[in-house]
Parts: structure tokens; sequence; C-alpha cells
């Protein structure tokens, strides 16, 4: 088992449970997540993972159990306002303004972390260091040559990238990335790996990854969890959770197994 005792949780969700009629969804998931690691959630399709995050970033309430961030129960705030405490989320589908530039997406993130409103121009044509924190992020994320592309004009990875920086430009204590290499192309996926990776080699944030692909898993997790039928079942260093037989035959499917 992997633990996180000896320090303040960046994360920690205490019984974490959502029932939907008679159906429990999420049940009783009780796991700490460490300043500076990165833990992939995986398990089978219907097993939960996507729910657990809902109930974490505040899109679906719980029915029971309590969301900690940084030792704030944060539980009975909204999507938004856990936002602002420092959870960061991209979704399976990209969650972008369309009609705008990426640079014009990306400053709207800076402008919010920075508290500055919402403004299309006032704001950021005062503010030339707005300006260049957006300008910063985009060459993070290998996206200076497109500031001025708008979204619906980009690839699929492009739009993932774009995603990406709107995160990190918002400054987060936790990233949560949700199946971040689905409907990519083989060409697409090693470059918003390596930005994960990026993250997680700074040690300054916590990051939450749901992703099928059991070799990403492999070569990104300091720690796997896994979920099924709502229930956590396994948690612990990658090569003891994909090494245990219960899990590479029930939950990990064929892949791991012969991996």
């Amino acid at each position: 088992m992997v633990s996180s005792t000896t320090a303040t949780p960046a994360l920690e969700t205490r019984g974490l449970t959502v029932r939907f009629g008679g159906h429990v969804a999420v049940n009783d998931v009780s796991c700490r997540f460490t300043p500076g690691t990165l833990t992939a959630i995986v398990g089978p399709n219907g097993a939960g993972k996507t729910t657990y995050f809902n109930l974490i970033s505040g899109q679906l309430r719980a029915t029971s159990g309590q969301v900690v961030v940084a030792g704030e129960d944060i539980t009975r705030l909204s999507a938004s306002a856990r936002t602002r405490r420092g959870l960061g989320r991209a979704f399976q589908l990209t969650n972008l303004f369309p009609q705008l530039t990426a640079l014009e997406n990306v400053r709207l993130a800076v402008q919010s972390r920075a508290d500055a409103g919402w403004s299309m121009l006032r704001v950021w044509n005062a503010r030339r260091d707005l300006i260049d924190k957006a300008e910063s992020v985009l060459e993070r994320v290998r996206l200076a040559d497109k500031r001025h592309v708008a979204p619906k004009a980009l690839s699929h990875g492009d739009q993932r990238k774009l995603e990406v920086a709107l995160l990190i430009a918002m400054e987060p204590k936790v990233f949560m990335f949700d199946e971040p290499t689905a409907g990519m192309s083989v060409d697409e996926v090693p470059t918003v790996l390596e930005l994960i990776h990026d993250i997680k080699e700074r040690r300054d944030a916590t990051v939450l990854l749901v992703e099928h692909k059991m070799d990403v898993v492999r070569s990104l997790s300091d720690r796997i969890i896994v979920l099924h039928n709502g229930t956590l079942v396994a948690d612990g260093e990658p090569a003891a959770v994909i090494a245990s037989p219960v899990v590479q035959e029930a939950y990990l499917g064929v892949e791991a197994a012969r991996g």
C-alpha cells in the first residue's frame, strides 16, 4: 500500500458515496492523494471512475462522505468554488471556447486566476503581464505557433493540448485528467502524455489520471487505485497492483495480464 500519512494530502475523499435510486455508483471510497504524485485510477467500464471524478470536482453531489482539499472540507461547495480552491479538471470531451483563438482561451484562464475579471478587451489590453503569462503557457504546451487559431480549426490532439494549457493557466493544486488520450491518433498521443509527465515532474501539484491504456498507466503513475462496481478494490505501487492476479484477471483486462 502507498502511505500518505506523513503529509497533509492535497486531496482526500472520506467515505465518498453516491446512490442513484437503488444503485450505488461509488461506494464508500476513501483515498488520500499526496502532493507531487500522479495516481492512475483504473477499472473496467462502469466501474465508477468518471463518477468518482464528478464527485470530487463537484459535477455530482455526494450522497454521503467528504471531499477535502489541503485540509479544507469542500463537499458542499459548487464546482466553480472547488476550482477556486485548486481543483483543475480536463474532461473526456474537450471543453473550450470554440469561436475564440487559442491565445484568447488561455488569457481568459489567466485573467480568472489573477482575479482580473472576464473582460474580453479592457483588462487584456491593459495588462502586459497577463499577455506574457498566456504566451508562456502556450509555449509550454507547444501551441505558440497556433496562438491565433480557433479551437474548432485545431486537430483533436491540439485541442487536448489547449485544454491542458487552460488547466496550467489556472495553477491548480490538483490536476484531474479523464482519459486524456481518448479519440487521439497514434501520432498525437505522445505530446499530450509529455505534457502530463512535465506536470508530474515539477512535483508542485497532484495529478489524478483516469486511463484505460495500461502502457500509459505504467509509464506515468506513482500509484494505481482500482475501482470495481464503485468500490475501491486495490491501491498501491504500480508493479504490485498490476502483478496482483485478481486485478489482472478481473479488473485490468487482457492487455495488463499479457503486458
